[in-house]
């Protein structure tokens, strides 16, 4: 196993998230790629895995604190760490220890880059980002929101907790028309596509819908709301972790539109 860093010939897998095969990932369209594009001048990086005979397994990407979606300062934070666990396309490549070997990789570069510590996210159920897995990588729980977790490995004395960013408002309930309003950050595809998707159905109902999409790359405009990702449909947030169906969000404003209507 090898670990190296993203270069513009091989930038393409990590837009796609490893999944040149998935019809799904195509939905989430170049809103990855614009994100990548400015915030790897903001201290963005990303590595791959390669097995032995130089294909991609899995990748990690991270950046400054300051930059991402939580709160603290001298600190990286892993966006996430992706092992291709499919039969399609590349195959299935967990179980080698390549996230293992990414976090530490990415937790030796923020040293050298002179970071207090590292900070990630989990969840506390079994599925993508587990929370039990960070722990026993020697991750810290310090703040909890429903089944999300906030982690941390301090690197110095010193070093200050993370936080989440409060939501600060959320969106109004419209009168006359849905209000659907997405918050979009760029970095997720998951979230990308459920962005997409809310995008594409509030449209199928011209003049009943009014539809907003807020950019939130802008880090000003992430603080007014509290929000990075999210998706709202008459001040009712929609989860969008796992990415719903184009078919689920279309009833959800549906039915909004029938009770208006």
């Amino acid at each position: 196993m090898k670990i190296v860093d993203i270069t513009p010939e091989t930038d393409s897998h990590y837009f796609c998230c490893l999944e040149e095969w998935s019809d799904e990932i195509k939905e989430a369209g170049d809103y990855k790629k614009t994100w990548y594009e400015r915030m790897k001048t903001r201290g963005l990086k990303v590595k791959y895995a390669l097995d032995e005979n130089g294909v991609i397994g899995g990748m990690i990407q991270y950046l400054p604190i300051e930059h991402s979606m939580y709160q603290g300062n001298n600190l990286y934070v892993v966006l996430c760490i992706w092992v291709h666990g499919h039969k399609q396309g590349r195959g299935n490549y967990r179980k080698r220890g390549m996230g293992t070997a990414l976090l530490k990789a990415a937790e030796d570069d923020a040293r050298e880059l002179g970071a207090y510590g590292m900070v990630t996210w989990g969840v506390s159920i079994p599925v993508f980002m587990r929370a039990s897995w960070f722990r026993k990588q020697g991750y810290e729980v310090v703040e909890k929101n429903g089944i999300m977790r906030l982690l941390w490995k301090p690197f110095k004395d010193g070093a200050i907790p993370p936080k989440f960013t409060k939501r600060i408002k959320k969106p109004e309930k419209g009168s006359e028309k849905v209000n659907v309003t997405i918050f979009r950050n760029g970095w997720c595809q998951n979230m990308n596509i459920a962005c997409e998707r809310a995008r594409k159905a509030a449209m199928e109902f011209p003049g009943k819908t009014n539809l907003q999409v807020i950019e939130t790359i802008d880090k000003e405009t992430e603080k007014e709301w509290g929000v990075s990702d999210g998706l709202f449909v008459d001040g009712k947030e929609i989860g969008i972790g796992p990415a719903p169906s184009y078919r689920k969000i279309h009833k959800i404003i549906q039915k909004r539109v029938r009770q208006l209507h």
